[in-house]
C-alpha cells in the first residue's frame, strides 16, 4: 500500500510516495527549497509542486516544524509567523484538493523510526532528536508518542537549546565536529536529566555523518544511536499517519 508523505522544513520541502508496509520510498524523493519568506500561501504552492511532480491524487500526509493540534499550527519558530494559529489542514487541503493530514515533523520522524528504524521493538522511554534548522523531538513511552514535545526549545545557557546545538548553529558558527559534539553532549545531558531515557535516536540531515560526532559525545547514560531512516523519516511518518487517517 502506498501513501504520499511531505516533509515541510525550514530550509527544504521534500516528498515521495511511500510503501507504508515496508517504510521504503516507492520513488526517489523530490525536493524544493522552502520559500523565503516562508508565508503560508508560498509554502502551500511549493507543497503542491512536490505532490504534482508525481501526479499524486490520493491522501497526503504532511509534517510541519512546530506544534500542530487538530490541524492548526500553534508555533512556527523557523517559519513565517503567519503560520501561528492557522488552520493548516484546511489551507493545504484546499490547495491540493486532496485528503490531507498534518503533524509535527519530529513526531512523524519518530513514528517512522519506532516502526521501521532504530526504535523498532524498543520499550521504555525513547527520545528521537532531529538536528537541522532547529532541534525537533519525539518522545515515546513503551511505544506511545507524547505529541508536540518541542524539546529544542528547552533553555540551555540562557537561550533556546536549538540556537546553541542545532546543525544550523554548527554551520553558521563554522564549528568543528569536536566543538559541536560538546554542545550536543551538554544538550543531551540536560534532556537526560529531565527524562531519563533508555535510548536517544539522533536524526535529521546530520545523521548521515553520525560517525563524525557521536563517538565524541561522552558521559551520557542512555544508549545513543543514529536514525536508520535518516532524513527520509519525516516523509515516511507523514505517509504512515495519512494511511491510518
Amino acid at each position: 500500500m502506498q501513501t504520499f508523505g511531505v516533509d515541510i522544513g525550514g530550509s527544504g520541502i521534500k516528498g515521495a510516495p511511500v510503501d507504508v508496509d515496508s517504510g521504503e520510498l516507492a520513488a526517489e524523493r523530490y525536493k524544493v527549497l522552502t520559500p523565503h519568506p516562508s508565508a503560508p500561501d508560498a509554502v502551500a504552492d511549493a507543497v503542491a509542486e512536490v505532490v504534482g511532480h508525481f501526479g499524486w491524487t490520493g491522501p497526503v500526509g504532511m509534517t510541519f516544524p512546530g506544534v500542530v493540534t487538530a490541524g492548526v499550527t500553534r508555533t512556527a519558530a523557523n517559519m513565517d509567523e503567519k503560520w501561528i494559529g492557522l488552520d493548516t489542514h484546511a489551507l493545504l487541503g484546499a490547495r491540493l484538493g486532496l485528503p490531507v493530514t498534518v503533524l509535527n515533523d519530529a513526531d512523524a520522524a519518530g513514528l517512522a523510526e519506532m516502526r521501521f528504524g532504530a526504535g523498532r521493538g524498543r520499550d521504555g522511554t525513547v527520545i528521537l532528536l532531529t538536528f537541522g534548522t532547529g532541534i525537533g523531538s519525539a518522545v515515546f513511552t513503551d511505544g506511545h508518542l507524547v505529541r508536540n514535545t518541542e524539546l529544542g526549545h528547552l533553555e540551555l545557557h540562557g537561550r533556546d537549546a536549538e540556537t546553541h546545538a542545532s546543525s544550523k548553529a554548527k554551520e553558521d558558527e563554522d564549528l568543528s565536529w569536536a566543538h559541536w559534539a560538546r554542545r550536543v553532549q551538554k544538550y543531551l545531558a540536560h534532556v537526560e536529566m529531565l527524562f531519563s531515557p533508555d535510548l536517544f535516536i539522533i536524526g535529521g540531515g546530520v545523521s548521515r555523518e553520525a560517525d563524525k560526532f557521536l563517538p565524541l559525545v561522552e558521559g551520557i547514560r542512555a544508549e545513543i544511536v543514529p536514525a536508520t531512516l535518516r532524513n527520509n523519516a519525516g516523509i515516511v511518518g507523514a505517509a504512515m499517519t495519512a494511511s491510518k487517517a
